[in-house]
């Protein structure tokens, strides 16, 4: 056997192994520093029990600005990583053009986009949606979500930063069956349904929800604690009038039971509508007798209201033109506009949350861990009450040096092993669930009722992420469901909104600048040394042979 026939047999033999090893061994490299295509083990988690065909349709297909060419390719590449761990996700790129009512009445709304090319700006449509579909159940996921940014390149890293958390929350939603149970807490004058309506239908998408009243404690407390322990997380939404020492025990043992809370509370007596009516109202502090409960917890929820320079705006009429008024926006600084914490996975990139009349947390020394959610800017005035709110006083400049009271906190999440407020005193009841303290709970307090109240407009409820007058968006919507998703969060995945990416970005204006240079460069420089290549080769080889 000749060495030529041997070399071509041995290489034959290294394609064919070459060929088997690549059919049954599969191995993907991450090599960006980031490490953006890592799916994390929570993620792994949830992918590995799927036993059968999830679609999921992108509707980031057909001619779009270029520079979302860089979501296109990022969600493709991340879904590519998805379905090479199961290959049951399969994955589909729609041009949206000829289906845009149909997606519009499925509540996929586009978003219209400033594009800068050759120097100039233009106006785009595009369709920032995907539609996952898994057996008859399907569930939307916003590939361009509200978040704070400074431009609009910024909001599209925000959005790519968020794919991993879209789609896994998206997909473990859409396959976990509905366990996890939630009480609305009522009978102490909370929110209507109607006025709780936007973000509470998002949450019955994915958990058990049901009322709760209170009012069953006076006849069976034992009773009612034992039907409250069977949900995983109460929600008091902005109760007016006060708890007994019974009600407080239920809710008190409910949490050293295990059970999550999210407190929505107003201390002082401040609404909004009273303001409309009468132009003036009396802002006056509200006894709910939930401060030792809250103490014993390791937080105080103060009486005064607190004024922000950095605020919503709410309108006014300020004349008619015939017989139609004419509104006009003006800043309302009862109504402060305020941040959440950009280190932490509920608030992370997050829009401005408004509150409305509300007061401020002071955090107590205790074993708990707390973490601040929302805090105000630093331009803020403290007002005790009782006070008279006078609507003119919207007229008056203010004076930057009154606004000195500096950051106050709004909300706050506790963490840890909570000593029930009744231990060491006596009981209002007898019942065998009493527990002294709870371990490795959480609960979140906000000190504003109306956070999660939606406006209603001819008796239906709007959108809490918008306000219906002045059209402003607000981050209150996101900020309540991301609450409720993590204290129910048993998997880590609220974990994924952490996720931190940096994308190299062009510079637009430089590269318009400089578009001449790179055009000679790319295209007629290679011309140029191809030509003299030429000339040189021919003339070395004439002189050689000629």
């Amino acid at each position: 056997m000749t060495k030529k026939l041997k070399n071509t047999i041995l290489l034959a033999t290294i394609i064919i192994v070459l060929n088997f090893v690549s059919q049954h061994f599969y191995k993907r490299f991450d090599l960006t520093s980031d490490k953006r295509f890592t799916l994390s083990n929570n993620t792994k988690n949830i992918l590995s029990p799927i036993n059968k065909s999830v679609y999921i349709t992108v509707y980031l297909e057909g001619d779009f600005p270029s520079e979302f060419k860089r979501l296109q390719v990022e969600t493709r590449q991340f879904l590519e990583e998805l379905s090479a761990e199961n290959s049951n996700i399969k994955i589909q790129f729609e041009n949206p053009e000829d289906r845009r009512e149909e997606l519009i009445k499925k509540g996929m709304m586009p978003s219209q986009l400033t594009v800068q090319e050759e120097g100039k700006l233009s106006k785009a449509i595009i369709f920032p949606w995907a539609e996952i579909n898994f057996e008859e159940k399907t569930n939307l996921v916003s590939l361009f979500p509200n978040a704070i940014a400074v431009s609009q390149d910024q909001q599209l890293e925000k959005a790519i930063e968020n794919l991993d958390y879209s789609f896994i929350n998206a997909i473990h939603s859409i396959l976990e069956k509905k366990n996890k149970k939630i009480a609305i807490i009522v009978g102490n004058g909370e929110l209507q349904d109607i006025f709780q309506y936007s973000y509470l239908s998002e949450v019955a998408k994915k958990y058990k929800m049901a009322k709760f009243t209170l009012d069953s404690v006076a006849t069976n407390a034992p009773q009612t604690l034992q039907d409250l322990t069977t949900f995983d997380l109460a929600i008091i939404a902005k109760p007016t009038e006060q708890f007994t020492e019974n009600e407080k025990f239920v809710i008190d043992q409910f949490i050293t039971n295990g059970g999550k809370t999210l407190w929505m509370i107003d201390n002082v007596q401040a609404d909004q509508d009273s303001l409309y009516n009468g132009g003036k109202m009396l802002a006056y502090p509200r006894d709910l007798n939930l401060t030792d409960l809250l103490f014993s917890y390791g937080i105080r929820i103060n009486n005064s209201l607190i004024k922000d320079l950095y605020s919503a705006k709410i309108p006014l009429a300020t004349g008619n033109i015939g017989n139609q008024p004419q509104f006009q926006n003006f800043d309302w600084f009862f109504h402060p506009l305020v941040n959440g914490n950009p280190n932490h996975a509920i608030t992370k990139n997050l829009i401005p949350v408004r509150l409305q009349f509300a007061n401020q947390i002071d955090i107590l020394k205790n074993n708990i861990k707390k973490t601040a959610l929302l805090q105000s800017s630093i331009l803020t005035k403290k007002v005790g009450t009782p006070t008279i709110i006078d609507l003119q006083s919207i007229a008056e400049k203010p004076q930057e040096i009154d606004y000195k009271d500096g950051n106050q906190l709004f909300a706050v999440l506790l963490e840890g092993n909570f000593n029930s407020g009744y231990k060491n005193r006596i009981k209002p009841f007898k019942t065998p669930l009493f527990r002294e303290n709870s371990m490795n709970n959480k609960m979140i307090v906000i000190a504003d009722g109306d956070i999660g109240k939606n406006q209603v407009l001819k008796g239906k409820p709007c959108d809490l992420a918008r306000d219906k007058w002045t059209n402003q968006e607000f981050g209150n919507k996101d900020f309540l469901l991301n609450s409720i998703d993590y204290l129910l969060d048993d998997v880590g995945l609220m974990q994924l909104r952490n996720k931190t990416i940096k994308i190299a970005k062009l510079d637009q204006q430089k590269a318009y600048r400089d578009r001449a240079f790179w055009q000679f460069f790319n295209m007629i420089l290679p011309l140029i040394l191809l030509f003299a290549f030429g000339i040189v080769f021919n003339y070395l080889r004439r002189k050689r042979f000629g």
